[in-house]
C-alpha cells in the first residue's frame, strides 16, 4: 500500500525494486513519465520500450550498471539503438525518490583560525568573535568569604568553584594547543600556502605532538572539527595530517597528492579502454612514485572510483 503512494518508487527494498515500481507506473500511466517522447520513439512504440526496460532491470541489472550495450542487445535480441532508447527511459527514473523530501541544509563553515601573511611574515589568528568569554560570578566568591555561610553550602560552592576554574583552564589549554599546532602546520606547510596543493608535505599527528610536547590524542582532539582559513581556501585542520609514499627523487609524497594523481589519470583515460590498476601503478612508477597495484586499488576504492570493468563503456 505504501509503495502505491507518491513519490513513485518509495518504500522499495532495493534499487531494482525501486526502478521496477516506476517502470510499472509508466506502463500503467504513461502520462506520469518525465521522459519526453523523442523521434526514435516513433520507430519503437513507447510501451515496447518500457517492457524492455523492465526486463533489463529485472534480469540484467549488472549489465545495465556497466552500460554493456553489446551484451544487452545480444540477450534481449534487439538492435543497440533500441536498447539505448530503453536505457534512456531507465536513466530518467529516480533511484532515490524519497531524497527530495530530505533536503539537507547548507552547512556554513566558520573557520576557527586563520593563517595571515603580513609584511612577509605568517601569523596564526584565532577567531574569537563568536566565542563567549567565561567569567566567574563574584557573588559565589563572596559566599566563600562570608562567615555566616553555612559550612555545607561553603563546601558545595567551593567544589563548584574549583570545577569552574578547571573548566576555564581546560578551555584555555585547548586554545593554546590549537595555536601551537597551527604554528607548526604553518611552518612545515609554508610552501603549500604560498604555491598551492602540489607543495603539500606529509605530516603525522604523532610527529607534531612530539614537537609541541603533548600526547597525540591531545592534538587529535584539539583539531577535531576545526577549520582554518588560508590563501588557498578553507581546510579542515585534519587535512594537513597524512601518511606518505616514496615519491619522485626519493622525496615523500602526501597521500592526498597521490590520490589526486590517480584520479587525474583515470579522468583522462579512454572510457572504452580504461586503465587497469596495474597500468596505473606502472605509470605512477614512471613518474618516480613507488607504489604497488594493491596500493593503487586501495586509494581508488577510497575515492569511490569503480573498477576497470565497471568503468568500461561498451557500444
Amino acid at each position: 500500500m505504501v509503495q502505491g503512494l507518491d513519490p513513485i518508487g518509495i518504500a522499495a527494498r532495493n534499487l531494482q525494486e525501486c526502478l521496477l515500481l516506476q517502470l510499472n507506473a509508466l506502463s500503467t500511466h504513461p502520462s506520469s513519465s518525465t521522459v519526453k517522447p523523442s523521434d526514435e520513439d516513433a520507430v519503437t512504440p513507447r510501451k515496447a520500450l518500457v517492457v524492455m526496460a523492465c526486463k533489463m532491470v529485472e534480469e540484467h541489472l549488472p549489465l545495465l550498471q556497466r552500460r554493456d550495450l553489446r551484451d544487452l542487445s545480444r540477450l534481449l535480441r534487439a538492435d543497440t539503438d533500441v536498447v539505448q532508447q530503453a536505457l534512456d527511459i531507465i536513466r530518467a527514473l529516480d533511484p532515490k525518490p524519497g531524497l527530495r523530501y530530505q533536503a539537507a541544509e547548507v552547512r556554513l563553515i566558520e573557520p576557527d583560525v586563520a593563517f595571515v601573511k603580513r609584511n612577509d611574515r605568517w601569523f596564526v589568528v584565532m577567531n574569537d568573535e563568536n566565542v563567549p568569554s567565561l567569567r566567574l560570578n563574584q557573588s559565589y566568591r563572596r559566599m566563600l568569604r562570608e562567615k555566616r555561610t553555612e559550612s555545607e553550602v561553603r563546601e558545595y560552592v567551593k567544589e563548584r568553584y574549583r570545577s569552574a576554574l578547571q573548566l576555564m583552564r581546560n578551555i584555555e589549554q585547548r586554545k593554546n594547543t590549537i595555536v601551537r599546532t597551527c604554528e607548526v602546520i604553518l611552518r612545515r606547510q609554508e610552501q603549500f600556502f604560498e604555491k598551492g596543493a602540489d607543495w603539500l608535505r606529509p605530516m603525522m599527528i604523532k610527529d607534531l605532538a612530539e614537537e609541541i610536547g603533548v600526547h597525540s590524542s591531545t592534538v587529535s582532539r584539539a583539531v577535531a572539527n576545526k577549520y582554518v582559513h588560508t590563501p588557498q581556501g578553507v581546510f579542515e585542520l585534519r587535512f594537513f595530517f597524512s601518511e606518505a609514499v616514496n615519491g619522485p627523487e626519493g622525496a615523500d609524497l602526501p597521500l592526498p597528492l597521490l590520490k589526486k594523481r590517480v584520479k587525474k589519470l583515470i579522468d583522462e583515460e579512454n572510457p572504452r579502454k580504461p586503465l587497469t590498476d596495474d597500468v596505473l601503478a606502472v605509470e605512477l612508477q614512471r613518474q618516480g612514485i613507488r607504489v604497488t597495484r594493491r596500493t593503487v586499488a586501495k586509494y581508488r576504492e577510497d575515492m569511490n572510483i569503480p573498477s576497470t570493468h565497471q568503468r568500461r563503456q561498451r557500444g
